[in-house]
């Protein structure tokens, strides 16, 4: 199992990480929001830990981040602060669980071992890019105007979306639309990402798929 930490606190950090590890714990660390979310986009995690407190950018700022594009994780928020809003922010934000600081480690170990254990994950099913949004549970793309796509439209726009601004390869999307279907090639991707250009342009998305067969595609605002 492979889990992020984010603590700005280097004792901390490196306490938590080793007692993971300890466990059999495959164990990133960063110190802040927004390295925490560049390693969750090279990396896929079984569980992240996240301050609240954290510089450059809060926990909660990068949970709601991360949920936006549907990045599904569970997420165990770590804070200083005990007072009842910040547990409402953190689990409003999507957070699986919420632990105050001081806490003991083997309460930490507990809670990661149960949210890794249940995998119980966000269900959160609305994703948004600059003026449409997409709802992966009834599969409609909307913005000034709605239409419904077919499953694997949703789950290549959702991959663009939770990767937006950056460059996806065409093997990258293979392996994470369409999995073990031999049959799909280049030309499948390149005909999925014609449709997802004409429905974009169809409901008035302020938004754009560029790319060329057999290379990368990236979505980006227009």
């Amino acid at each position: 199992m492979k889990v992020l930490i984010a603590e700005d606190t280097v004792d901390l950090n490196r306490v938590v990480t080793a007692m993971l590890e300890r466990f059999g714990y495959d164990v990133d660390s960063v110190y802040d929001g927004e390295a925490a979310l560049e390693q969750i986009d090279r990396s896929g995690y079984d569980a992240v830990i996240l301050d609240i407190m954290m510089p450059k950018m809060d926990g909660i700022t990068a949970l709601k981040n991360m949920r936006s594009r549907g990045i599904t994780v569970p997420v165990l928020m770590l804070t200083a602060k005990a007072e009842i809003d910040d547990r409402v922010a953190g689990l409003d934000a999507g957070a699986d669980d919420y632990l105050p600081k001081p806490f003991a480690m083997k309460e930490l170990l507990a809670r990661v071992n149960a949210m890794t254990r249940r995998k119980t994950k966000y269900s959160g099913s609305v994703m948004s890019y600059a003026n449409f949004m997409l709802n992966t549970e009834t599969l409609e793309l909307s913005a000034v105007n709605s239409v419904r796509l077919s499953m694997k439209e949703s789950e290549l726009l959702s991959l663009l979306m939770q990767h937006s601004g950056k460059e996806l390869s065409t093997d990258y999307i293979l392996e994470h639309v369409w999995r073990a279907d031999d049959s799909a090639d280049s030309n499948t991707v390149y005909l999925y990402v014609r449709y997802l250009q004409r429905k974009l342009e169809g409901i008035g998305a302020a938004a754009q798929i560029t790319g060329e067969i057999g290379g990368s595609y990236m979505l980006t605002a227009k």
